[in-house]
């Protein structure tokens, strides 16, 4: 099953860094495991375009859709058999210390 993981800041990070997980080892177990699909750091908010079509007129604004002190800076694809696995993947994140991490499968659409 395919999980979005969106990966979040956080106003109110954890503040015991004596065993926060290194990225880079999170990135390599998890695709040599065959979980992590892609993933890939976002460039900053203030480098966001929001696009909007209202009455036919498209509407473009800068910075992300949502005014909030939490924005997504990243992504990861994961391939887990189920939720519990995926929450597992998320757990040992080190941004599940630093920030937040939303786990969200991908629909199934009948065609």
């Amino acid at each position: 099953m395919k999980y979005m993981m969106f990966v979040c800041s956080d106003a109110e990070p954890d503040t015991d860094r004596s065993d926060w997980p290194d990225v880079d080892v999170w990135v390599a177990e998890n695709d040599a495991r065959g979980r992590r699909v892609r993933g890939a750091v976002l460039a900053p908010e203030s480098a966001a375009t929001t696009v909007r079509v209202r009455a036919g007129e498209l509407i473009l604004s800068d910075g992300p859709f949502a005014e909030t002190k939490e924005v997504i800076v990243g992504f990861d694809l994961l391939e887990c058999a189920d939720l519990d696995e995926a929450i597992e993947v998320a757990r040992t994140h080190p941004m599940a210390r630093a920030g937040r991490l939303e786990l969200r499968p991908f629909a199934e659409f009948e065609q």
